[in-house]
């Protein structure tokens, strides 16, 4: 399979799952029955996966502590807000909103004081993204209010993503645990933290077509979708991930058009594009002000891409001084060796090894970007 056929078949699969928690709510399932079967399928899928590779479940309360908290932001809240705000906004526009992620992993790393001072590009990317949603909805058109309750839940699923981001990286990246069975642990955790939202409700009357939509949610849209995004990231790198990323905006509002015959207005097509440009602009590379030598790093917005089945793809580096992350070869492979930083010991991966989250990485003037998939 080629390069550009496999991140189409991912970005459809992936992108299709705004379409099918749609479905699904038309044909009877509720928000809360939605997220938990989705974690349910989700968590079968990533377990017989992680099985078949020989990775097992993390067994530390340590461990699972902090998967609770991952499961909750990544998985639990994203999905039960998703199924509410398409209630009232169609699946495109979901898919739309989704892409907003990186806007509010900036946001956050202002406030928790982790990102530079911005300069004129990603400051003019900040605004031109959030000024891309207010285009979508206009809410000029309406006296209803700024903005729909719909419109802030799937805003509010965005911006749990970026706070799930933040989290993850400082508490579970890179601490030994294979990625297939810790996405499986988070998405059984999930399972467990989405069972309270069943007592809002339960289907009144549901179609074949309604279990059928959230069959193919939780099986394909999160399941499989993550375990063909990781495999991708293995064996293609990080530019074909985020370039799939970017796709899901136009497969999600494509679908949404032909299969549900939702407006494709030229108003909605303007704020998608002006929020994919924002996004891009917030991804410009800024230098660190540091020690002389040391290279260009990306910030947290920098490599954060869209919301995927189990949460969003994630790239982090070593930062000025700390240790690089190291990634296997792969089965077959060479090792790769990075360096750390001044005063570090270089580290090596053995060959086949599945120890770290990382799974490609590349090093540049002594500073690896290391992807990480959820």
């Amino acid at each position: 399979m080629t390069s550009a056929i496999r991140m189409g078949v991912l970005a459809l699969l992936w992108g299709s799952g705004f379409l099918w928690i749609k479905i699904s709510l038309d044909q009877g399932l509720t928000p809360g029955w939605i997220t938990f079967i989705r974690c349910v399928l989700g968590a079968a899928v990533l377990l017989a996966l992680s099985h078949g590779a020989g990775q097992r479940l993390p067994r530390d309360r340590a461990t699972w502590g902090r998967l609770g908290v991952a499961a909750f932001f990544c998985n639990a809240l994203p999905f039960l807000l998703f199924s509410v705000g398409e209630q009232t906004v169609d699946s495109g526009v979901a898919g739309v909103l989704n892409a907003t992620t990186p806007l509010w992993s900036l946001l956050i790393g202002l406030a928790l004081g982790a990102e530079r001072p911005l300069r004129a590009a990603r400051s003019a990317g900040l605004v031109l993204g959030f000024a891309g949603v207010l285009l979508v909805f206009a809410p000029w058109t309406h006296g209803s209010g700024l903005i729909s309750t719909g419109a802030l839940a799937l805003l509010g699923a965005s911006a749990s993503y970026a706070v799930a981001f933040a989290y993850m990286a400082r508490h579970l990246a890179g601490r030994g645990t294979a990625p297939l069975a810790l996405s499986a642990a988070q998405l059984l955790a999930a399972t467990g933290l989405s069972t309270p939202a069943l007592a809002a409700g339960g289907p009144a009357s549901v179609t074949w077509t309604g279990v059928l939509a959230v069959v193919v949610l939780g099986v394909f849209a999160t399941g499989l979708t993550f375990h063909l995004n990781y495999r991708m990231i293995a064996e293609e790198g990080p530019t074909a991930a985020a370039t799939v990323g970017y796709l899901l905006p136009v497969v999600s509002v494509t679908l949404g058009a032909l299969v549900l015959d939702e407006p494709l207005t030229p108003r909605v097509v303007a704020g998608m594009v002006v929020v994919l440009v924002g996004v891009g602009l917030t991804r410009v590379r800024t230098r660190a002000v540091g020690a002389p030598g040391e290279g260009a790093v990306r910030s947290s917005a920098d490599n954060t891409t869209s919301g995927g089945p189990g949460c969003p793809d994630r790239t982090t580096s070593g930062g000025p001084g700390g240790r690089d992350r190291t990634t296997s070869g792969g089965p077959g492979g060479r090792d790769r060796t990075t360096p750390g930083g001044p005063g570090v010991r270089d580290r090596t991966t053995p060959r086949g090894s599945d120890t770290s989250y990382a799974l490609r990485s590349t090093t540049k003037t002594g500073i690896s970007r290391s992807v990480l998939r959820w």
